[in-house]
């Protein structure tokens, strides 16, 4: 939890923040145009430009309000890019690489930040800023992750869930997604996801990246 609201403070979460949103959404709109679908592109969203990702909710007011509450992690989500799914030239595997771009990307950034935060404790970089940032890009991306991929649209891991589904239930899945930023909003303010998804899973890539990087840790 962030108890530090001073302008260095959030300079340490939003710099990693909105490379995280920005690079996730851009690899969204990446992958569909390698896929056969050219929406994002033409629309401009493959885009490293954070003003064409951010979404006044779910960028800012569920963080800040995840923040007030005192909430032990924090989320959030950029405006979606376009898809059109029926331009992909197999969309129901070609859906499952474009979701999944996304969370791959985040944790490719973790892997970064985590790189990062090794070589600056590793070399002996007494500067609690940078350190304090590589730990913030490393916590929001995996968060970022996490949350992405719970399974309900219009997440990204109910849009792979809904093409791994036969047909009858990737319907029925389908017909929740209007009601699926309410269902999110309803389980994240009553912790249900925090319990029950986001610790267990963080802890487990956070394990994962711990073993990624345990060859770095051993030489620097």
């Amino acid at each position: 939890m962030i108890t530090d609201y001073s302008i260095q403070a959030i300079a340490i979460n939003a710099i990693p923040l909105i490379f995280a949103i920005t690079i996730h959404e851009a690899a969204h709109g990446f992958a569909a145009r390698k896929f056969g679908d050219n929406t994002a592109y033409m629309l401009g969203r493959v885009s490293l430009n954070p003003a064409k990702h951010i979404d006044p909710v779910g960028t800012i007011l569920i963080p800040l309000a995840l923040l007030l509450t005192g909430s032990p992690f924090l989320v959030g989500y950029a405006k979606p890019v376009p898809v059109n799914f029926g331009r992909l030239r197999n969309p129901r595997i070609d859906s499952i690489w474009v979701a999944l771009a996304g969370p791959g990307s985040n944790f490719i950034q973790a892997i970064i930040w985590a790189i990062l935060l090794i070589c600056l404790v590793g070399f002996g970089v007494d500067e609690k800023f940078f350190i304090s940032m590589a730990q913030a890009g490393v916590t929001w991306n995996i968060g970022l992750l996490v949350f992405n991929l719970f399974p309900l649209p219009p997440l990204d891991g109910g849009r792979i869930l809904s093409s791994l589904l036969p047909a009858r239930q990737s319907i029925a899945l389908g017909k929740l997604e209007p009601w699926g930023f309410f269902i999110v909003l309803a389980l994240v303010f009553t912790g249900i996801i925090g319990s029950f998804w986001m610790e267990p899973l963080m802890a487990f890539f956070k394990y994962l990246l711990y073993l990624i990087t345990l060859p770095l840790q051993m030489i620097v």
